[in-house]
């Protein structure tokens, strides 16, 4: 008999027929319970132990798994369904699973889901004792940094952690499979932390020194772009990285370096400078070619057309792309003969092609100047025989300043009227003040100066000159006839004829003392006076009525020793011939 938790069993040998012999003692009876039930044991499997099972079969709701014991298993069919909802299970396959308990009706209650994190857990265990490194697969983005799945457990990747140096670009981490350091690890809380930068550094730091002993200046090296930047790229070189600045990458122009390069394209540069101590290493692209600059005198030598492709326009030119590598500028002043041009996209757009010629060549500070307008004849070259001096033209009036108005006289040529040159007899202070923009006026050639590409006009030249006319005019002793102009403290100015004043000064008014002109006359009044002086350079002519006055009074006197039978004098037949020009 056995007694335990609370049963009493009978037990009675059988003999070979499985009849019953006789009745065993209670110690007999104990001994060969204890060996049935350990027996029994045998088949039942642990709770939450991984065990290995082979599916048998996948139904609607479950796949039964034959786990090698007397009943299979049961796994629930959504722990074989990825993240598209797929199945990833067939008959046949050997899966991990851990049995969670056991079901009268169903047999065992297995998991796979719970088995692969249990794995995953051991695995991460196992890592962390063997230095912390542990594979897995990036699967999204989160705030912060990455989610990674190792083995069925997710694990957190910070954005500082996942790359040397991180891209802007966070797609592009998106389902990289890598190895990662554990930096941080609580199961209680189902938390991990890991770091791929950590071990790509000292993947590198392993390499490092060894790349380093290798380098030298001079050297063609490959490398493979990390990083672009405004200013240039970083070339991984095996372990240490190289600095690729924009102004190494072509002989010839590049606007931003991303234009020509991308992250992890392959390239060959040459080493520059190289600073063994601190690791730093300058490269160069376009030291692994030729110069171009180095037959520049015997390609484009001075006063050859050569033909490019506008690359840049500044306002002061545009820069020409003579051959790779090569480029010239033309300067606006050298773009046209006639126009004043001020922006060099006012006559030319980037990407058309232009023939030149090539005005000067600098090596030193590698330029080259273009000439536009050399291509074609300079029209200032025949203006002097075109218009000699004296000849007559006729145009519109094109713009005015404060100094004089410029007329068209062919496309792009103007010639200049000063103020001084529009009339011989009036003072203008403001062309506009006699003449409109866009009128048709007339104007003679003054000068032409082909080496400064002007050209003097006059108008006031059309006529002659009114003062070289004015010595046989107006003789000395003339009696002349004016209307009163202006009154000033020092005398009367009076208009003889348009544009030809004369002075009547404050004594020669009359023979009594005046203070004042403006006390004598007023202006618009018509007074007679006889001519003192007049000079044509200075263009003066003095008056005086004082003297006119003395001469009549004189020639009466004359008159009457006449009568008396004297003589007349010499100066009353002067007197005489003023009178007579007078009433003339």
């Amino acid at each position: 008999m056995f007694r335990g938790y609370g049963v009493m069993v009978n037990f009675k040998k059988l003999d070979a027929a499985g009849e019953e012999n006789e009745e065993l003692d209670g110690d007999q009876q104990s001994s060969e319970f204890e060996a049935l039930f350990t027996e029994s044991l045998k088949d039942r499997p642990e709770r939450d132990k991984i065990i290995e099972g082979t599916v048998v079969r996948v139904d609607v709701d479950t796949v039964l798994v034959d786990i090698g014991l007397k009943s299979e298993g049961h796994v629930p069919l959504g722990e074989f369904r990825n993240a598209d909802g797929q199945l990833t299970v067939q008959a046949g396959d050997k899966i991990r699973v851990l049995m969670t308990r056991q079901d009268g009706k169903k047999g065992y209650v297995l998991s796979k889901k719970k088995a692969d994190y249990l794995s995953a857990w051991d695995k991460i265990g196992d890592a962390c004792q063997e230095g912390g490194v542990i594979e897995g697969t990036v699967t999204g983005k989160v705030n912060g940094g990455f989610t990674v799945d190792i083995g069925g457990v997710q694990a957190f990747l910070p954005s500082s952690q996942v790359d040397i140096r991180p891209s802007s670009d966070s797609e592009s981490y998106n389902g990289l499979k890598a190895r990662f350091k554990v930096i941080k690890i609580n199961q209680r809380r189902d938390n991990i932390v890991l770091s791929r930068r950590a071990v790509l550094e000292e993947e590198r730091a392993a390499i490092r020194d060894v790349t380093l002993e290798k380098l030298e200046e001079g050297q063609i090296i490959e490398g493979t772009i990390k990083n672009v930047t405004d200013y240039g790229a970083f070339v991984d070189l095996g372990g240490v990285d190289g600095l690729l600045h924009v102004s190494d990458l072509s002989w010839g122009r590049v606007g931003k370096p991303a234009d020509v390069l991308k992250p992890g394209q392959q390239i060959t540069a040459k080493i520059l400078k190289f600073d063994r101590a601190k690791g730093k290493i300058s490269l160069g692209v376009k030291q692994t070619f030729a110069d171009p600059w180095l037959d520049v005198p015997a390609k484009f030598p001075i006063g050859v057309r050569v033909r490019g492709r506008i690359v840049s326009l500044m306002e002061y030119g545009a820069f020409v792309e003579l051959e790779e590598g090569v480029e010239g500028l033309i300067h606006v002043s050298e773009m046209s003969w006639t126009k004043r041009i001020r922006r060099a996209a006012d006559v030319l757009t980037i990407g058309e092609e232009v023939e030149t010629i090539v005005l000067g060549i600098d090596m030193g500070n590698r330029k080259i100047s273009l000439g536009l307008k050399q291509v074609s004849e300079n029209p200032w070259a025949t203006i002097a025989e075109k218009y000699p001096i004296g000849t007559r033209i006729e145009g519109l009036i094109k713009n005015m300043t404060d100094f004089g108005m410029f007329i068209g006289i062919e496309d792009g040529i103007d010639g200049l009227v000063h103020v001084s040159d529009m009339s011989w007899t009036k003072r203008i202070k403001h062309p506009g003040d006699v003449y409109e923009k866009g009128h048709l006026v007339q104007a003679v050639v003054l000068k032409v100066d082909v080496e400064n590409e002007r050209l003097s006009l006059g108008i006031k030249q059309l006529e002659p000159d009114p003062w070289s006319l004015a010595p046989d005019k107006y003789r000395t002793g003339a009696v002349v006839n004016g209307k009163v102009t202006s009154l000033t403290d020092f005398g009367v100015f009076v208009e003889l004829e348009e544009g030809i004043e004369g002075l009547i000064h404050v004594s020669e008014l009359s023979r009594e003392k005046i203070a004042s002109a403006k006390e004598f006359a007023k202006i618009g009044d018509t007074l007679d006076a006889v001519v003192l002086s007049c000079d044509s350079k200075e263009r003066r002519i003095s008056l005086s009525i004082k003297s006119m006055h003395v001469a009549v009074e004189k020639a009466d006197f004359e008159q009457f020793l006449g009568s008396q039978g004297e003589s007349t004098s010499t100066f009353g037949d002067l007197l005489k011939q003023g009178l007579n020009n007078r009433s003339n």
